[in-house]
């Protein structure tokens, strides 16, 4: 089972309503939540655990699978297993549980920048404390992987469960018709291709996208991240509570942007499928856009019609193991769970990720590439590559992949990027220096 477009845009919508829902709980009532709150489950030497398991059915039934399988090994832990509440969005209804002092062991569906307010009001146990996680990260082989996630405080509040490191898609048919054979890798390359477009077909845009000009915070994943990482080689870009930001990658991408916008790039008016028609020949894009292609543009073929690349960098960086943002999720444990579920929910995890087969599993069933290191190299995963060769540039960019920030505000601060950087550049209404300052100085305010 694969994901359907429609799941992916509700993801998308519901990130937006649950940041705005989440600002809504109250954080002392959330810290109020200890594992004091919660009895212990055990009865007759057996330890019961709650998983929610995302709203995604093809995630749900891997879940009750695996579950089912480890409790035959393990008659003395229990796991229920069942979905996160989608009303009015799966992070709601997590803060609303934890207020109510009725939240899971654990839970997966979670991504860095949720976890940062979770972990602000010490609603979530470090993993790292708990005895078993370094053991995950040697027998998963994640430990690069999982270095990115790492909180401002040093603790490891979740563990990635799959990384979709997004990549730029090429119109690999309509580069050839320009005399460009394979995706553009620098800023100085990608300029020349809009040249030769725009000299050949004037009505074609480089890049169409109306989110460029959209200050909404979740769009600046797909599009300013994408570019910083790979300009930064992956710095930060908040920790805790101070902008850390590269300067002069941060400088590189807006100076970038903005030389695109010279070159008439950009379309930034809403048409339909710019990407799959060719009015736009270069777009972000995610292993589940290559399912909605399989059944909607059966003629977007992989290496014929359209190809996939890491990010473009300056022209003085290797093209090599660039760096881009990862659009990933992963597990944590609540800390109001008991010392034994806590333990129980560890020992889960260990026996799920100890046996690469269960990450095939995932892997046929979800399409998610697990985040594991070794994805592209493992023997376990060459023949479900070679059977779906448009995926294996995504295993191969999962340990270069960033995650969210893990500031708790990250929808007040990604908003400042699109409206005080991303959004004038590409309307031309400033100049590279003064949004990157404007936004400096609103994020600095923010934080």
């Amino acid at each position: 089972m694969k994901y359907e477009r429609g799941d992916i845009m509700k993801k998308k919508l519901n990130k937006v309503v649950s940041l705005v829902v989440a600002a809504t709980v109250s954080v002392s009532v959330l810290a109020g939540c200890s594992k004091g709150d919660k009895k212990d489950s055990d009865k007759n030497g057996v330890t019961t655990i709650e998983f929610w398991a995302a709203p995604n059915p093809p995630q749900q039934a891997y879940w009750k699978e695996m579950a089912k399988e480890f409790e035959k090994e393990n008659p003395k832990i229990n796991i229920n297993v069942s979905a996160i509440k989608e009303s009015p969005s799966s992070e709601a209804s997590i803060q609303s549980a934890i207020a109510g002092k009725s939240a899971p062991t654990m839970s997966e569906n979670i991504n860095r920048g949720f976890a940062a307010q979770l972990a602000e009001s010490k609603a979530l146990v470090p993993l790292n404390e708990i005895e078993g996680w370094e053991d995950i990260l040697t027998n998963r082989n994640m430990t690069e992987t999982v270095e990115p996630w790492e909180f401002s405080d040093g603790n490891q509040y979740v563990l990635p469960i799959y990384s979709n490191p997004m990549l730029f898609g090429w119109r690999l048919d309509i580069l050839k018709e320009l005399g460009i054979n394979e995706a553009p890798k620098t800023y100085s390359e990608m300029l020349e291709a809009t040249k030769r477009l725009k000299a050949k077909y004037p009505d074609k845009f480089l890049w169409a996208k109306p989110d460029l000009a959209d200050p909404t915070a979740w769009k600046r994943w797909f599009d300013f991240f994408m570019l910083y990482d790979a300009a930064s080689e992956g710095n930060n870009f908040i920790e805790g509570n101070k902008l850390v930001a590269d300067d002069k990658a941060g400088l590189q991408v807006l100076t970038f942007m903005d030389d695109l916008r010279k070159e008439n790039a950009y379309l930034l008016k809403t048409v339909t499928d710019p990407f799959e028609t060719g009015v736009g020949i270069f777009t972000d894009i995610g292993p589940w856009t290559l399912t909605y292609w399989e059944e909607k543009f059966p003629k977007m073929v992989y290496g014929e019609t359209f190809t996939l690349a890491a990010p473009p960098v300056p022209d003085n960086m290797n093209t090599e193991n660039v760096r881009t943002f990862a659009d990933t999720k992963g597990l944590v444990i609540y800390a109001s769970a008991t010392d034994q579920q806590k333990h129980a929910a560890m020992k889960f995890i260990s026996w799920v990720y100890s046996n690469p087969e269960h990450d095939l599993k995932w892997l046929e069933q979800t399409n998610l590439p697990p985040a594991r290191d070794d994805l592209a190299e493992n023997e376990a995963f060459t023949t479900f590559f070679s059977e779906n060769p448009a995926l294996q540039p995504y295993a191969n960019a999962v340990p270069f992949g960033i995650p969210s920030i893990d500031n708790p505000k990250y929808n007040e601060l990604q908003t400042f990027i699109g409206q005080h950087a991303v959004n004038p550049i590409v309307k031309g209404k400033n100049t590279p220096k003064n949004g990157w300052n404007d936004m400096k100085k609103a994020i600095e305010g923010g934080l």
